[in-house]
């Protein structure tokens, strides 16, 4: 197998080159975004991540519309813009989690058909407010349709179950078994985002989070297939702050890459 690693665009201030350049530094073997939808600034970025040899995981988070057949109709023009791009993967926040099991299950036919056509990879994140927000109903998805990959963000489901799932354990190993994309955002009962996972008073939540992408890291060791991480800890508001100043209590991008070595040394070196 091989293990890949991703930065977040979220929350980066600096000028893309310059983002580009510190990611590459850092070590990451690319960028997880979203593109923008004008053709010619959409181009740019594809250039500049070319020029510092850095893969994209193209990122699809705009499930704004209330109506499912809206809904679908944006999704599939959407995915078609990342799609041709040629990303080494889309990973997506489909659907809502008010949809029905069928409003759902359209999402994931379309982007089945797209991904068998593209040949690319599309996975589906487990995230608060979409389709996939929780481990049973996300087990429910995973029994219909064999075919289901995801992207593990299991932060969102220790807030959504307020807890470390200690009593999901067979919707969680479900899960875990269709994972092909990791955010290694660490979560705990009260939110999606712990303040540093370097912190000892979230080394319970950090233990937890590291044993079910260690179970992930050896199924796809198993199998003999890629893996890809993104260090998805993200800015304001996942990141607390203080008080009327909005100051983060820490610094994002020194987390992400301190989860990119942690992660390296254990499951690469």
């Amino acid at each position: 197998m091989s293990i890949k690693f991703y930065a977040p665009l979220w929350g980066n201030t600096l000028p893309f080159k310059e983002f580009c350049k510190k990611v590459k530094e850092a070590g990451y073997d690319g960028v997880e975004m979203d593109l923008p939808l004008d053709e010619k600034e959409k181009e740019a970025v594809l250039n500049r991540l070319g020029e510092f040899d850095l893969e994209l995981i193209a990122q699809y988070y705009q499930s704004f519309e209330a109506d499912p057949s809206a809904n679908l109709t944006a999704y599939n023009r959407y995915l078609e813009h990342l799609l041709a791009a040629k990303p080494v993967a889309v990973n997506c926040q489909t659907g809502k989690d008010y949809f029905s099991f069928n409003e759902n299950q359209a999402h994931f036919s379309l982007a089945q058909k797209l991904s068998d056509t593209s040949g690319i990879p599309i996975t589906h994140e487990t995230h608060r407010g979409k389709c996939l927000y929780s481990a049973p109903i996300a087990s429910t998805y995973f029994q219909q349709i064999p075919d289901l990959r995801i992207c593990l963000d299991i932060s969102h489901w220790c807030n959504v179950h307020e807890s470390l799932l200690e009593d999901q354990k067979e919707a969680v190993d479900l899960a875990l078994s269709r994972t092909d994309h990791i955010h290694s955002r660490v979560g705990f009962a009260e939110g999606p985002q712990v303040s540093d996972p370097r912190a000892p008073e979230w080394s319970d939540a950090l233990q937890a989070h590291l044993g079910w992408w260690d179970r992930v890291v050896q199924w796809h060791r198993k199998q003999g297939t890629l893996l890809r991480i993104t260090t998805e800890f993200g800015p304001f508001p996942y990141m607390p702050s203080l008080p009327h100043t909005q100051m983060p209590v820490a610094n994002q991008w020194e987390i992400n890459v301190y989860m990119l070595n942690l992660l390296k040394v254990r499951y690469t070196e």
